[in-house]
């Protein structure tokens, strides 16, 4: 039988082991980080030209473990597998226009599998190609033609989107036809940070409506004057942390900084990016 002093000391025992376990629980679900961090190779495009193998190089050395591609500047898939290989980078996707979904299915896909990429992104649309609805309807069944040829070759199909798919036409947004008009298995989502908000749109809310459609993002900074132009990550007004924290747990699998524009050379925007967000807890 338990006399009040013994009961009391116990009692308080509790209550601190379970205090310390909660604090515990807590640090942990405070302390998740990026185990890896990947980079949009267009940010250093006039490099790339210049110096295939030194900017890859040099992105290595600022500590980036993966490259999504934006051009092969006439290297072989044989030689960018090489190189990767030897700088310890990973390729898990590629940027690849609209032309060769179009005109070079087949080949586009055996390049990306030679070097091994497992995402083939669609990037971009010109202005002349997203001026109706109709168009969009086109290339949602042209993403859902190139999926299943991407499927088939254990590749995953994506498109990565900018502001201009949130501007209305006949009182739809694009972005919501192409979600639509496109299989969930078979095209997913780059979803670009920058641009999203840019449009003045709720990334977290898209992805709560539709939690398995986003797989990438591209991890775009805003910064803070009224033109709400591009800058290093962690220097703007974006919310990384929160939207890290609240997206689809485990949707997404790679993490690209992409900066457009630099105020000096793109390797030293970079290093403040990565940064920035090696030492970001979620």
């Amino acid at each position: 039988m338990l006399n009040r002093r013994t009961f009391l000391r116990q009692t308080a025992c509790s209550a601190v082991s379970g205090a310390l376990a909660m604090n515990l629980l807590h640090s942990e679900a405070q302390a998740a980080k990026l185990s890896k961090i990947g980079v949009q190779l267009y940010t250093v495009r006039n490099q790339m030209a210049k110096d295939f193998d030194g900017s890859l190089k040099k992105i290595a050395e600022l500590g980036f473990k993966e490259v999504e591609f934006a051009g092969y500047y006439n290297r072989t898939p044989e030689q960018i597998k090489s190189l990767l290989g030897q700088l310890g980078l990973d390729a898990p996707s590629a940027h690849v226009p609209l032309a060769s979904l179009q005109k070079e299915l087949d080949k586009t896909i055996e390049t990306a599998k030679a070097i091994g990429h497992r995402y083939l992104i669609c990037p971009y649309l010109e202005d002349r190609d997203r001026k109706t609805l109709d168009q969009y309807k086109q290339h949602a069944a042209l993403f859902n033609k190139a999926g299943e040829a991407c499927k088939k070759a254990g590749i995953q199909f994506g498109y990565h989107n900018h502001d201009f798919e949130f501007f209305a036409i006949d009182g739809k947004l694009p972005f919501d036809v192409l979600l639509a008009e496109t299989d969930k298995n078979l095209v997913k989502i780059e979803l670009d940070l920058y641009w999203i908000v840019f449009a003045k749109q709720d990334p977290l809310a898209y992805m709560a409506k539709q939690p398995d459609r986003f797989a990438l993002f591209h991890v775009k900074e805003m910064d803070k004057t009224a033109k709400r132009g591009i800058t290093e990550v962690g220097r703007g007004t974006i919310d990384f942390k929160t939207i890290f924290a609240k997206a689809p747990k485990g949707a997404i699998k790679h993490y690209f900084v992409e900066q457009d524009v630099t105020p000096g050379s793109p390797f030293d925007s970079l290093k403040v990016s990565i940064d920035y967000l090696k030492n970001l807890e979620f």
